[in-house]
C-alpha cells in the first residue's frame, strides 16, 4: 500500500493483505496500519490498483469501512474485488470506476496512465503518473514474456516512451530480484503441461492459484484437444472462473466443463480437475482430496498430480505433507522441483535491467520484496548506470520527497501490521500473540482459591486445572508443591492487617512461574484467580 501525497491531495496505491506468520496462531489476516491516512482523512480521494492479487486488493474491505472514496481498476481486478465487497456487506455503497490498459485518467493534480504488464493474473498494469513535480512511473508487479500465452505482453513501448520524456522516479518490482537470467516463458510451460496429457492415462488433477487465469485458459485448451472433460473444484476457482468467463478472460467450449458429482461417469483418461490447494491450504480442494475428505473426487491410483505454482516459503511443510499423502494414496506427483510446470509472475534481473534502460529514471527506488530484493534490485540499477546517490531504499514508513528535481527524505510515519481474528481487526495485539505461543509451547495452568474476604482463611482450595501441561517428572507429582506454595502466599496475606488478593494473584503467579521453570523448565501460561467471599 503506497500513498502520493500533494498539496491536499492524497491518491493511494493498492491496499493488500498478508497471510499470518508462523508466530501468529489464531490470526486470520495481516493488513497495514491506516494511521497516517486516517489522520488525513479529508485529503484521502482516490485509490487506483494494479491488480488483482490478494496482497494488493485484500484489505480493501476494511479500508473501505472507514474511506468514502472511488476506486480505479482494470476490468478483473475490480470483479475480484467484488466480490470480496459482497462477502464484506459493502458492495451497494462501493464507488467502483473500470479503465483498461492505455486508458488515461485525472486524479486532481496527478494524470495517470495505465501501462499493461504482463504477470500471473489478467488485466495487470503498470502506472505512468504525471505528477507537477515530474513523471512517476510505478511498475506493478510483472514480467517480460516475449511470447505470453494470452497475447498480451508488458507493454515496453509505453514504458520506453516515458523514458524518452524524462521520468523523476522509477518504483519498479523487485520480488525475484536475486534470481538471474529471464522468467520462464508460460509457452514452455504449456509444451510440460502437453507432454503431461500425451503420457498420463489417468486423471489430470492441476492445483493452481484460481487467479493463475492464463494457466487456467491452458489447461481447459489441452482438455478439449486431448478429449478430456474439465472439472473445476474449489470455491474460489469456480468464482474465478466465472468471472473471467464473463469478463472475456477464459473461453470453455460448450459441453467440456461437468458437475462434481458427474464426475465418476467418465472415464479416468477423459477427466481433467483443475482445482484450488497448490500451497497445501487445509481448507481447500485438493487437501481435502489428499484426506479423502472431499465429497466427489477420491484420489486413487494412476491419478496424476500437478502442483502448477512455485512453493511460497513458510508453505513448504503443508506442501510437502500432502504431496506425500497422494503418494501413499497411489498417484504420481508432478512439482516445480521436478519439471517445469510454473513459471513466476515476477521478472528476473535480466528483464529487470531492460526495463530500467528504457525507463532511465533520475531517481530509483526498488519496492515490492524482502529488503534482501530492494538490495539486490538497486545493484542492478547500479550496473545499468543510475548512481548510487539516486537509488533509494525505502522501507515502510519511509517519507520521499520530491521538490525542483531533488529527492530526500523526511521524518518516517508511523506503521505497522494490524491483525485481523475474526471479526476483530487490529485487537490483537504482541501482548496477547505471545501468551497464545507460549500456550502452544507450554500450556496454561489455572490455580482456583475461594479465601474469606474479612477473616483472610482459605474456604476452598486451590484447585489445580491444566491443559497442554503435565505435572508428572520423574520424581512424582508437582501438584502437591504447586497447592504448598499457593497456601504459602495466602497465608502470608492473611497475616496482614489489609489483605490485597490482587497482588496476591501476581505473587502466586510469579512463584509458579520460578517454581516450574527451576523444577521442570516449563513457562507454562499461569492464570491465578482469587475469589474473595
Amino acid at each position: 500500500m503506497m500513498a502520493l501525497e500533494y498539496g491536499e491531495d492524497i491518491l493511494v496505491i493498492d491496499a493488500g493483505l498478508m497471510f499470518p506468520d508462523d508466530f501468529m496462531p489464531g490470526v486470520d489476516l495481516v493488513i497495514p496500519d491506516f494511521g497516517y491516512l486516517r489522520e488525513r482523512k479529508d485529503h484521502v480521494r482516490w485509490l487506483v490498483l494494479t491488480h488483482g492479487h490478494e496482497d494488493h486488493i485484500g484489505a480493501i474491505p476494511f479500508f473501505l469501512r472507514e474511506f468514502d472514496l472511488p476506486v480505479t481498476g482494470t476490468g478483473f481486478t475490480l470483479e475480484l474485488l467484488r466480490e470480496k465487497l459482497k462477502e464484506h456487506g459493502l458492495l451497494q455503497s462501493a464507488r467502483l470506476r473500470k479503465v483498461q490498459a492505455g486508458d488515461r485518467e485525472r486524479f486532481g493534480p496527478f494524470e495517470v496512465e495505465f501501462i499493461r504488464v504482463n504477470h500471473s493474473t489478467v488485466d495487470g498494469v503498470g502506472l505512468a503518473i504525471d505528477t507537477p513535480e515530474g513523471i512517476i512511473v510505478h511498475s506493478g508487479d510483472f514480467r517480460i514474456d516475449p511470447t505470453p500465452v494470452d497475447g498480451q505482453p508488458t507493454d515496453l513501448n509505453r514504458f520506453a516512451h516515458y523514458g524518452e520524456q524524462g521520468v523523476l522516479a522509477f518504483l519498479s518490482d523487485s520480488t525475484n530480484a536475486e534470481k538471474e537470467g529471464f522468467t520462464l516463458s508460460e509457452r514452455l510451460v504449456t509444451r510440460t503441461l502437453e507432454e503431461l496429457f500425451q503420457e498420463c492415462r489417468g486423471r489430470i488433477i492441476l492445483a493452481a492459484f484460481a487467479s493463475n487465469i492464463t494457466r487456467i485458459q491452458q489447461m481447459i485448451n489441452l482438455a478439449a484437444r486431448f478429449n478430456r472433460k474439465v472439472l473445476f473444484s474449489g470455491k474460489s476457482m469456480i468464482t474465478n472462473v466465472g468471472i473471467a468467463q464473463r469478463e472475456g478472460y477464459l473461453q470453455i467450449p460448450d459441453g467440456l466443463e461437468i458437475r462434481e458429482r458427474a464426475v465418476e461417469q467418465f472415464p479416468d483418461h477423459g477427466v481433467a480437475i483443475i482445482t484450488t490447494g497448490s500451497q497445501g491450504e487445509p481448507m481447500s480442494a485438493l487437501a481435502r482430496m489428499a484426506q479423502g475428505k472431499h465429497k466427489n473426487v477420491r484420489i486413487r491410483s494412476g491419478d496424476t498430480i500437478i502442483l502448477s505454482s512455485r512453493f511460497i516459503p513458510g508453505n513448504e511443510r503443508a506442501i510437502t505433507g500432502i504431496i506425500n499423502r497422494l503418494y501413499r494414496m497411489g498417484a504420481d506427483v508432478i512439482y516445480e522441483k521436478v519439471s517445469d510446470i510454473h513459471t513466476s509472475g515476477h521478472a528476473k534481473q535480466e528483464e529487470l535491467k531492460l526495463l530500467l534502460s528504457l525507463v532511465r529514471p533520475r531517481f530509483f527506488i526498488p519496492i515490492h520484496g524482502e529488503y534482501r530484493h530492494l538490495v539486490k534490485h538497486a545493484q542492478l540499477a547500479r550496473e545499468t548506470g543510475i548512481p548510487e546517490e539516486r537509488i533509494l531504499l525505502a522501507e515502510n514508513g519511509t517519507v520521499i520527497c520530491f521538490e525542483k528535481g531533488c529527492m530526500e527524505t523526511r521524518e518516517a510515519v508511523p506503521t505497522g501490521r494490524v491483525l485481523v481474528d475474526g471479526k476483530g481487526v487490529g485487537d490483537v495485539g504482541e501482548a496477547v500473540l505471545r501468551e497464545r505461543m507460549r500456550l502452544s509451547e507450554d500450556g496454561v495452568v489455572v490455580v482456583h482459591l475461594s479465601v474469606d474476604e474479612r477473616r483472610g482463611g482459605v474456604i476452598d482450595g486451590p484447585r489445580i486445572l491444566s491443559r497442554g501441561f503435565v505435572f508428572e517428572d520423574e520424581r512424582g507429582s508437582l501438584l502437591e508443591d504447586v497447592k504448598g506454595i499457593v497456601l504459602e502466599v495466602a497465608d502470608e496475606m492473611k497475616a496482614l492487617p489489609a489483605p490485597d488478593w490482587r497482588s496476591a494473584e501476581a505473587e502466586i503467579e510469579r512463584r509458579l512461574k520460578r517454581f516450574f521453570y527451576k523444577s521442570i523448565e516449563r513457562r507454562p501460561l499461569i492464570l491465578p484467580i482469587i475469589a474473595a467471599l
